[in-house]
């Protein structure tokens, strides 16, 4: 009876992985059936086959699960029209209630005979066994054979806890329950003395910001968290899991971060291999869109590293919603995983950044300055003015406001506290960080990203002089425009190396630098374009477009 509730309870069964060519061996959690432990098949995964009445119910299940998540995202209107019509009346109401719990008894019902479905298979009384052990023994073996399944993950058990480290708990600096340190920006009118009474007159302003932002403007910027997108997503979802799993021999682990929400990873391991870059491990953070089951992650795994993709939260099996604070959460509970799970140090990792994964990797960049490099792929400098360009002009006000005050995603501030190595790949083809039309590149965010950058390290080199020749290199349209200016200027890279080593050698590697300081207009302008051309790469594509592993290149140092 205790194994019939706990098929009714237990989680969706999706996939059950296979070793290839060989049968699996018995399994050693007891009361688990072996009349299924040895099939014979050629394939790594197999869906998981469940019994016919398993499949209705789940189908029906699923079709309501469906239904409740567009109620819930047309729930204003539906009420705003139930208000007019007068039906929000306690004599209208109350049938309503009726037909509700109805319907919740006859889902209970299906559900119910979904787990009758389940106990009568024998694989899912496997899983369920093996599932049940896992959670009270969290032993090697267990995990081992509860890897061979792939389910709903809120069901797997906590492989790491943010508070595992032991130098986290002797340490008050580190992060509280609270969540991580973020950089706050700065208020919108300085000196004004924030009395109670300017605080009564901006609480309505910060009323609908704080609305806004979490209804329309967090689904807006990171759609991958709607789980209607979801749900159309899962069949590829579960197919890129699978891949990973199978021909990268992946280990999926549910990492615990300091606000409570679990982040899905899947780390494949490289260092047993004979390619040297196996030894370094490359943190992949993954687009708004993005899931690392079919996000950047392949760039880096192509290339021959050790990778570490993770989801947002709220994304696939990570709970929880993207904001910048639940977000620089999840990034911290990653590289104390890497770290001290993973056994890889600081000075191995690699922080791989698309898009919108660019705000954690700069986090973490600034949080763990002991990271190797930081590789950010179309991404931008800040938010503001990409969400400017989506919204009406008179909403200039509250955009801003919204975004300051609950979605401040600010890249460049936060890479300028990083002191390694950096490289910026621009998509000459990018759609989505253009503040124009894709075709107008001087419009492209990733060059603000870059001028801040070189501006905040070499403030010296990039003053008038070399920032218009910057400008002017950052709108050549092609490679043969690029060649020209950087010719036309007669750069000098063996003069440039000589002189920025002589600087290193002298004041040491700390930045900003001062220089350039007493250098001539003609030795600013050779350094700012030496400078620019290593910090950043041009890729032809649009923003979407896959990285090539041969465009995957570790970033310029000295």
């Amino acid at each position: 009876m205790a194994k019939l509730l706990s098929c009714v309870l237990g989680p969706r069964l999706y996939k059950i992985y296979r070793e290839r060519d060989s049968e699996r061996a018995p399994s050693s959690v007891p009361g688990t059936p072996t009349s299924v432990t040895n099939p014979h098949s050629s394939s790594w995964d197999t869906y998981y086959q469940p019994r016919a009445l398993e499949k209705h119910a789940d189908s029906i299940l699923a079709l309501a699960s469906v239904f409740w998540s567009i109620s819930y995202y047309s729930s204003p209107f539906a009420f705003f029209y139930l208000y007019r019509k007068g039906y929000l009346s306690l004599s209208k109401v109350v049938p309503f209630s009726h037909y509700a719990g109805t319907l919740l008894l006859l889902l209970a019902g299906v559900a119910c005979l979904r787990g009758i479905g389940r106990w009568t298979n024998p694989q899912y009384r496997q899983f369920i066994t093996i599932l049940e052990a896992t959670h009270r023994n969290h032993s090697a073996e267990n995990k081992r054979q509860l890897a061979n399944y792939n389910f709903d993950f809120r069901s797997w058990p906590v492989d790491f806890h943010w508070e595992e480290p032991s130098s986290r708990k002797e340490s008050r600096g580190g992060p509280s329950r609270r969540g991580v340190a973020l950089l706050r920006p700065e208020p919108l009118h300085r000196g004004t003395a924030d009395t109670f009474l300017n605080r009564v007159k901006k609480l309505p302003c910060q009323i609908t910001s704080y609305l806004v932002a979490h209804t329309l403007g967090r689904r807006m910027l990171y759609p991958g968290s709607v789980y209607l997108l979801q749900k159309a997503l899962m069949p590829v979802l579960l197919q890129g899991q699978a891949r990973l799993v199978e021909e990268c021999h992946g280990r999926r682990a549910k990492l615990l971060a300091c606000d409570g929400n679990e982040i899905d990873t899947m780390f494949v391991d490289r260092r047993g291999t004979a390619e040297p870059q196996g030894q370094k491990l490359v943190i992949c953070c993954e687009g708004n869109a993005g899931f690392y089951e079919v996000g950047c992650v392949s760039t880096p795994l192509e290339a021959g590293y050790s990778v570490l993709g993770w989801n947002h939260p709220g994304f696939a099996g990570s709970t929880g919603v993207p904001f910048p604070q639940n977000e620089a959460n999840a990034m911290d509970v990653v590289v104390q995983f890497a770290i001290h799970r993973l056994g890889f140090q600081p000075e191995d990792i690699i922080l791989y950044a698309w898009s919108i994964g660019g705000f954690t990797a700069t986090w973490a960049a600034m949080s763990y300055p002991d990271i190797s490099a930081v590789i950010l792929d179309a991404s931008f400098d800040d938010l503001v003015p990409l969400a400017l360009k989506v919204m009406p002009d008179s909403w200039r006000g509250l955009v801003t406001r919204t975004v300051r005050q609950h979605l401040n995603l600010n890249n460049a501030e936060q890479l300028c506290r990083y002191q390694g190595p950096v490289l910026l790949i621009r998509r000459t083809r990018d759609e989505i960080i253009t503040t124009t039309v894709p075709e107008d590149i001087m419009s492209n965010r990733g060059n603000d990203l870059l001028l801040k950058f070189l501006q905040h390290r070499y403030p010296r080199v990039m003053a008038e002089e070399g920032l218009r020749v910057v400008r002017q290199w950052l709108e050549a349209s092609s490679q043969l425009e690029e060649a020209s200016i950087y010719s036309r200027w007669e750069v000098e890279e063996d003069w440039c190396l000589s002189v920025l080593r002589s600087y290193q050698a002298e004041h040491g590697p700390e930045f900003p630098w001062s220089v350039g300081e007493d250098m001539s207009a003609d030795g600013r302008r050779q350094l700012a374009l030496f400078l620019a051309q290593k910090h950043l790469n041009n890729f032809e594509a649009t923003h979407c477009t896959p990285l090539p592993a041969q465009n995957f290149q570790m970033p310029w140092h000295l």
